[in-house]
């Protein structure tokens, strides 16, 4: 299959990001401003002190439709390039251009209201995923039915535990009208069974044209569900 420009969808252009190990939080305004001028007078490519790169001028072009996987070590970047798409976060160098909705599945239970009931979580995460509330309405009965929480639906989700914040997460994520869906390593979280589910589910939004960027330590998982998988190690593209 061939594609033009106009079927990028998502497309990342030597992107650097820089983090920095200090609890940045605790430094005075007046240590802020001094560092901006600072920043603003050397290289932008200079690390300061404590500060590593989790991205080395990545770029890559996701197509519509298109599934694509990203593997490698703890600390590759796998994860940071899901926020960035996500805009979770922001790059310190390059360029992201996303051109649709985006649905997360990045932390198990973001978004979610700790004292809430998962009904009203539903209703809440479903709004930051863009759907409206009459939209919600409609697919209520049946996020709920493939989550398989009818039993806990209506207690608050500080008492849920990790495998039940997955399942009711993924099920909003799934029947959102997002145009990208943003799979992280939580799929390791659930039941096998449950697992299962999801694997047929993502299969099957593949079908129906849903672009999905999935990271996974499962290498076989990603050759079954994606077309393309980016190998990472340290920031770095390597194949």
């Amino acid at each position: 299959m061939s594609y033009s420009n106009n079927n990028i969808i998502v497309r990342i252009e030597h992107v650097w990001k820089k983090y920095s190990k200090d609890a940045i939080f605790h430094r005075s305004l007046r240590e802020d401003m001094l560092n901006l001028v600072k920043k603003r007078n050397t290289p932008k490519q200079e690390l300061y002190r404590n500060e590593f790169w989790a991205l080395k001028d990545v770029s890559m072009n996701i197509k519509k439709g298109e599934s694509v996987g990203l593997f490698g070590p703890n600390g590759a970047g796998k994860s940071t390039i899901l926020k960035l798409i996500a805009n979770v976060t922001y790059p310190t160098r390059g360029t992201i251009e996303v051109n649709g909705r985006v649905a997360p599945l990045i932390e198990i239970g973001a978004g979610f209201h700790p004292d809430l009931s998962g009904k009203e979580n539903i209703y809440v995460n479903g709004a930051i995923l863009g759907m409206t509330i009459g939209e919600i309405r409609e697919k209520l009965s049946s996020i709920i039915e493939f989550s398989e929480l009818e039993e806990f639906i209506h207690m608050p989700v500080k008492k849920y535990s990790s495998g039940m914040y997955l399942r009711l997460g993924f099920s909003i994520a799934i029947h959102s009208s997002a145009d990208v869906l943003l799979v992280d390593e939580i799929l390791a979280v659930g039941d096998e069974a449950f697992k299962a589910k999801c694997i047929d589910k993502i299969r099957k939004l593949k079908k129906e044209g849903k672009t999905i960027v999935i990271v996974s330590h499962d290498k076989h998982l990603l050759e079954q569900l994606t077309e393309r998988v980016y190998y990472l190690h340290r920031g770095e593209i390597l194949a």
